[in-house]
C-alpha cells in the first residue's frame, strides 16, 4: 500500500501547485482510490507532473460536501469514465456556508453527468473487498472549535450550525482517512471498528481556536489510546497547533504536503 498527496495547502516539491484543499491517491493491492479532489483541477496537474495516471482510479471517496474537498470532482470526469464516487447523500443535497470573515458559500458542485456514478452511502458499510466507509459518526468526544464558523442552510433558508452528518471516513488495510475530521478525530477513531495503524487527513484544529491546554490534553489522549498509531496531518491543521501536538506526540505525528508519498506493507 502507498499513498501520495496530490493537493494540499503546502508543498515539499516546488514544481507542484498548492491550494486550500486536499486530495490524496491511495493505492492498495486491490484498489486505486482518490481520497477527495481538492478545490479545483490542481490535483490533475500535480498528478501529471508526478507521472500518475488518474484514468486508472477505481473509486473517488468524497469525505464531505465542502468545496475544498469536492470542488475538483468535475475535472476527473474527462479523465476517468469508470470510477464510482463514494459520498454521503447529505453532502450532495446540502448547502454549506462559512462565516469566517464574511458569509460565503463552500458548497461543492455536483454536475448532472456524474449523478449516475454516485455511490450514495448513508450507513457504515463495506464498499468493496478491503474498503470500508464509516458514516454517522457519534460525537461523544470534543468537537473542533473551528466548526463554530460552519453552517448549513435548512429547508426554510435559515443558517443553522452544521452537525456534519454529511461527513464520512474511509478505512483500508489499517489506514483511516479522515478528510477534515470535522466530527472530531477521537470520534472518528472511536467509530472505526478496525485496527488503525495509520491516520491520514486534516484534524480541523485551526490556529488560535483551541487553547494550548486543550491541545495538550488532546495529544495525550491520542498517545495513551493509540500508542502504535502513526498520524499524518496537514491542510486544516494549523502550524502552531501542529507544534503543540508534536511536542507531546513526537515521532507518532507527521506533517504531509503536496508530492509526499508514503508506502508500507499491509
Amino acid at each position: 500500500m502507498k499513498w501520495t498527496v496530490l493537493t494540499d495547502n503546502r508543498s515539499c516539491n516546488p514544481s507542484l501547485e498548492t491550494e486550500h484543499g486536499l486530495s490524496v491517491l491511495l493505492e492498495t493491492e486491490r484498489h486505486r482510490v482518490l481520497l477527495d479532489t481538492g478545490a479545483s483541477d490542481v490535483f490533475v496537474r500535480n498528478a501529471e507532473r508526478l507521472g500518475i495516471d488518474l484514468s486508472m482510479v477505481d473509486y473517488v471517496f468524497v469525505s464531505h460536501g465542502h468545496s475544498d474537498h469536492a470542488g475538483g470532482l468535475r475535472h476527473l470526469l474527462s479523465l476517468n469514465d469508470k470510477a464510482r464516487i463514494i459520498v454521503s447523500p447529505y453532502a450532495v443535497s446540502g448547502r454549506f456556508f462559512s462565516k469566517r470573515g464574511r458569509l460565503h458559500s463552500i458548497t461543492a458542485e455536483w454536475p448532472e453527468e456524474m449523478r449516475e456514478r454516485l455511490l450514495l452511502v448513508d450507513d457504515s458499510c463495506a464498499i468493496a473487498d478491503g474498503l470500508h466507509v464509516i458514516a454517522h459518526i457519534r460525537q461523544s468526544h470534543p468537537m473542533p472549535q473551528g466548526n463554530r464558523h460552519l453552517y448549513v442552510q435548512n429547508a426554510v433558508s435559515n443558517y443553522v450550525n452544521d452537525d456534519f452528518r454529511h461527513e464520512l471516513a474511509l478505512y483500508a488495510d489499517g489506514l483511516l482517512f479522515t478528510g477534515c475530521a470535522h466530527s472530531g478525530l477521537e470520534n472518528i477513531l472511536s467509530a472505526c471498528p478496525y485496527p488503525v495503524r495509520t491516520v491520514v487527513g486534516g484534524f480541523h484544529l485551526l490556529d488560535d481556536h483551541e487553547t494550548a491546554d486543550e491541545l495538550s490534553r488532546f495529544a495525550n489522549r491520542l498517545t495513551d489510546a493509540y500508542p502504535q498509531t502513526q498520524f499524518y496531518t496537514s491542510h486544516c491543521t494549523g502550524d502552531k497547533v501542529f507544534a503543540v501536538l508534536h511536542a507531546i506526540m513526537g515521532s507518532q505525528l507527521h506533517s504531509f504536503s503536496c508530492g509526499m508519498t508514503v508506502g508500507f506493507e499491509n
